[in-house]
């Protein structure tokens, strides 16, 4: 009990007391998370967009592809970054594997697919409800897209959130490829498995308070964004 108490003022203190090395650790994490999704959205948007508007051989699997790819376990992913990264990996001369860059890229894998699935999902229920008014307008096909991607604006956003809660809570693919180096690729989620495992809990539970805390404000800000796109679309 009194373990736990210690633990638990000590937390209490490297959260209120802004140790460097500890916002240090926040810091690079939200740094990583933050650059996956902002690839991921350049990517997912433009893919949902295309896998909605366009008729192609192959879109069913596209799309089933990429739904199902929405549940890709992050030790995969990572395995898969990886290999394609090692010495011996097709892109092992850029000499990225075991920095934050690598675990961008896996993060990016990983959240990817849900935004392009949600934003696939969401533009073509727009195109559907507002298919006649924008034919009669002789729209084309990339304008029609941005319109419909502003249109969807609050949903998408929700979307790229949902993506930003799988990247910043993710363990396994920034383990296998950043090799949870101190000072250099240790992030949140890292940390508190290696410090539990030595049974450091102040600093495990420090972090997971921080973490917790970012969860709990991007799910507001989600509940926020749907209340507006409801009242939008109502």
């Amino acid at each position: 009990m009194t373990d736990s108490t210690d633990a638990l003022t000590h937390a209490w203190v490297l959260v209120t007391g802004f140790d460097a090395t500890f916002y240090g650790i926040v810091g690079l994490s939200l740094r990583v998370s933050l650059s996956a999704v902002l690839l991921a959205t350049l990517i997912g948007l433009p893919l949902g967009a295309w896998m909605a508007l366009s008729r192609f051989p192959g879109r069913g699997a596209l799309i089933a592809v990429t739904s199902a790819l929405m549940g890709l376990p992050p030790v995969v992913a990572g395995l898969a970054i990886y290999i394609l990264l090692s010495r011996a990996g097709p892109l092992g001369e850029l000499g990225l594997l075991f920095t934050p860059e690598a675990m961008v890229i896996a993060q990016c894998l990983l959240v990817t697919p849900i935004i392009a699935a949600l934003s696939r999902q969401t533009i073509a229920d727009l195109h559907g409800e507002y298919h006649e008014q924008l034919r009669s307008l002789n729209v084309r096909k990339g304008r029609l897209a941005l319109t419909l991607l502003w249109e969807g604006r609050y949903s998408l956003i929700t979307a790229i959130l949902a993506g930003f809660g799988r990247a910043s809570a993710e363990v396994g693919a920034v383990m296998i490829v950043g090799g949870n180096i101190a000072g250099v690729t240790r992030v949140m989620t890292t940390t508190i498995a290696l410090e539990t495992s030595r049974g450091d809990l102040a600093l495990a539970l420090g972090l997971g308070v921080v973490l917790l805390a970012i969860t709990l404000g991007v799910n507001a800000i989600a509940m926020g964004m749907r209340g507006v796109a409801s009242r939008g679309y109502a």
